[in-house]
């Protein structure tokens, strides 16, 4: 069962380096530019086999805007995928839009128990969520998986992606570089995943 996972392009808080979770923010320019030459590089993968692919995304805008170039760049009608609630970002609750610096200035003893445990973490707010929580979702989605997709998401849904399939440390999956410009293959059934 081949999953092909996409990364979101680069919004302007990614560059900022501001913690998005669930906030709508679009893609900019590079981030427009990353989803088109993504859908060119997966339309040499798939070639003519492109159509036996369900393509599914993240409900956020980000993702649909990714998805929609992607697809244009693919040759493929740009609305023509689904939308699938579970493949959200994980809410960072009352920190997002902020920065790990502005925190540490108002909130230094969370910021620091976040850096001591992150997957376990959960920031404040009602709906904030932890890594560990947003891979029980990511997990009951993986396993919903029934053909071969096409999905484009979010960093900490693909952070899940490396624990759950690869098995990878907690530790390394929160710290690990999750590109906006690389395709990400994963062999569900072997529980093989790695960037091509």
């Amino acid at each position: 069962m081949l999953i092909y996972m996409i990364r979101h392009g680069q919004t302007d808080w990614n560059a900022e380096g501001r913690m998005q979770g669930q906030k709508d923010i679009g893609l900019n320019d590079i981030g427009r530019q990353q989803a088109s030459e993504n859908g060119r590089k997966l339309a040499q993968i798939l070639g003519s086999h492109a159509g036996d692919f369900d393509f599914v995304s993240s409900p956020l805008g980000r993702t649909r805007d990714t998805m929609e170039r992607l697809r244009t760049a693919m040759g493929l009608p740009p609305q023509d995928y689904r939308l699938d609630e579970r493949l959200k970002e994980l809410s960072f609750g009352d920190w997002e839009g902020s920065t790990l610096p502005e925190l540490a200035q108002v909130s230094p003893q969370r910021v620091a128990e976040r850096s001591r445990q992150k997957w376990g973490f959960i920031p404040p707010g009602d709906d904030a969520e932890s890594y560990e929580i947003l891979s029980w979702r990511i997990g009951a989605w993986m396993q919903s998986v029934e053909r071969q997709t096409v999905c484009v998401s979010h960093g900490g849904v693909i952070r899940s992606c490396f624990r759950l399939v690869g098995g990878i440390g907690e530790d390394e999956a929160c710290e690990m570089n999750i590109p906006q410009d690389r395709i990400l293959k994963i062999d569900r059934d072997a529980r093989q995943i790695g960037w091509i």
